[in-house]
């Protein structure tokens, strides 16, 4: 599986943006999509997750109430709406890919990512 993000880039504290990751290869086999982000000298966090077969949809705390994850099937496409956006909103973000339906929230449980696609929210 391959996965192209895109959609990044500068935008002000309470503005919007919206990111999309195109999957190709053995889409068949995914369980999940999910988003991560990592800031500066910090460790990959989860911020979002959606099953490929099913509705259910996993938030992290932090992005709870603003940010909403939805998929295309038909164009293996994810895409993370975020809304009224923060400055601690500011990492890559990362597109991944898992094949197994546990352990979500955790980096090690996809199997396949993507380049990352910088946001950055300005105060």
């Amino acid at each position: 599986v391959q996965l192209q993000a895109s959609g990044g880039g500068l935008v002000q504290a309470g503005g919007s943006l919206r990111l999309s990751c195109v999957a190709s290869g053995r889409t068949f086999s995914m369980h999940g999509m999910g988003w991560f982000r990592q800031a500066p000298g910090k460790e990959r966090e989860f911020v979002a997750d959606i099953s490929w077969t099913s509705v259910r949809t996993y938030y992290s705390d932090s992005v709870k109430g603003r940010f909403t994850i939805s998929r295309d099937n038909a164009k293996d496409t994810v895409f993370l709406q975020m809304n009224s956006l923060k400055p601690e909103d500011t990492a890559v973000y990362y597109c991944g890919a898992r094949m197994t339906i546990v352990g979500i929230t955790t980096s090690r449980t996809y199997d396949y990512w993507g380049q990352g696609t910088q946001v950055t929210v300005s105060s």
